[in-house]
């Protein structure tokens, strides 16, 4: 009898990891997210999934069961990434350190749900100099809770697996003592615009093969006050921008097919730069970083750099720094952000450029994540299959939701944030020279 393996993500942002896993094959029954504007995106791309908007930390095993309707169901797979700071002071386990108990939370769950299988993934950051030792412990611990880890583990390339991005997360894989090992995916592309690395794999789509079909934002007066706007794409679109479209046979992998608009472009609100930014963008050459604001040009024939997140609300809610467009003397639109990270076009984030680039600059690329569910799947037993119908998208008001009325929405306190005490919020909170030269890189190993 056919049957989709379940899966549960921790951590779950706006859903990179649960897109990846739903493709590979996978039924997400829940995802827990302790941001509720996050939750609201995650609802409204995965109507289906129980989402819980809350923190792991005293979260149970059984609430899980309970909220996503699970009983005693078998729980094939957890996944997540657990922000980690890996520091230590000396003579003490990494794991006790409080800045690090997600982790342990992670670990606690998997062990409650008595998860099959896990997937714990983080930033490169944390196989390098001392940060070695926090993930020396964490697999220890797993293996003291009845798991053993896939050794050595491994940090994978979105390039490699067909995405216009370079793009370097630590995948951590791991399984009950005595179930069979999941392997690491083989790569599957070279990176574009660089030497090739891997004898007789092809290049990977590069950013033009991205972006190339989609018309300037800037050619709508309704992205300025909007995210959507009705138009048509450009000339005959890419494999890959096919795929992301819907138009390739294989669009939809092995998950669920979602009834959309095709012909809106959305998540697509225009920025607007002063003259002396788009001057300074335009001289800028593809391939480099601009000097003033430091942000990173797309080369048409190459990959994006590494998109990041911007800082949180907590944090002051600074803008996540966008890399310049290739063709157009701006920064790219949050659309494209999703493109140059293997989103499909159905997948919508938040109307605020602010919190859709920072959706998209958390997540796990949906190509690698599928890569690596793919894997998992065969070590689980499973055959993947093409589930029968289609199904509605969520309601479009939660993708308008501010921190607010998401809380609201999912009934839980208002999360504190820098940018709700700041005077005029709702306004540019600065001219666009200054939002640049405070735009930080933060996709460090805090996660």
């Amino acid at each position: 009898m056919k049957k989709r393996p379940i899966a549960i993500e921790l951590f779950a942002g706006a859903g990179g990891l649960s897109l990846g896993f739903e493709q590979a094959g996978f039924d997400v029954r829940a995802a827990v997210e302790i941001d509720p504007v996050h939750c609201a995106v995650h609802k409204f791309n995965f109507p289906h999934t129980t989402v819980l908007a809350t923190s792991v930390d005293g979260l149970t095993g059984m609430q899980i069961r309970k909220e996503a309707g699970l009983g005693d169901a078998v729980i094939d797979c957890v996944s997540g990434g657990a922000p980690c700071q890996g520091f230590s002071m000396i003579g003490k386990r990494v794991l006790d350190d409080p800045r690090n108990r997600l982790a342990m939370e992670f670990l606690r769950i998997v062990r409650e749900l008595d998860a099959t299988s896990f997937v714990f993934e983080n930033v490169k950051g944390l196989t390098v100099g001392k940060h070695i030792r926090f993930l020396n412990e964490l697999v220890e611990a797993f293996r003291e809770a009845g798991y053993e880890c896939r050794m050595p583990w491994k940090v994978l390339n979105a390039a490699h697996f067909g995405t216009p991005q370079a793009r370097e997360r630590l995948i951590l894989m791991g399984v009950k003592a005595g179930c069979s090992m999941p392997q690491y995916p083989a790569p599957l592309t070279n990176i574009s615009g660089r030497p090739q690395a891997f004898e007789g794999l092809p290049y990977g789509p590069n950013c033009e093969d991205a972006l190339g079909d989609l018309p300037d934002a800037e050619s709508f007066d309704t992205l300025k006050k909007s995210d959507s706007v009705k138009t048509t794409r450009l000339g005959t679109p890419s494999s890959y921008a096919a795929e992301l479209r819907g138009l390739a046979n294989e669009s939809w992998h092995f998950g669920y097919v979602r009834e959309w608009d095709e012909a809106s472009l959305t998540s697509s609100a225009r920025t607007t730069h002063t003259e002396i930014s788009r001057s300074r963008f335009a001289a800028t050459a593809p391939g480099s970083v601009e000097p003033i604001s430091r942000f990173f040009k797309l080369s048409h024939d190459g990959v994006a750099n590494t998109l990041r997140a911007g800082t949180d609300g907590a944090r002051g809610a600074f803008t996540s720094p966008r890399p310049i467009h290739y063709r157009y003397p701006r920064c790219v639109t949050v659309r494209e952000m999703a493109r140059l990270h293997g989103f499909p076009d159905w997948f919508r984030f938040n109307a605020t450029k602010w919190h859709g680039a920072r959706q998209i600059g958390n997540s796990v690329p949906p190509p690698l994540a599928r890569a690596v569910a793919g894997e998992m799947i065969k070590a689980l037993g499973y055959t993947p299959y093409r589930p029968e119908g289609a199904s509605a998208l969520g309601d479009t008001r939660l993708l308008e939701m501010d921190l607010s009325s998401a809380s609201a929405h999912f009934k839980v306190p208002k999360m504190p944030s820098k940018r709700d005490r700041k005077s005029g919020a709702t306004k540019r909170r600065q001219i666009d020279i200054e939002r640049e030269r405070l735009s930080a890189d933060t996709d460090n190993v805090h996660g």
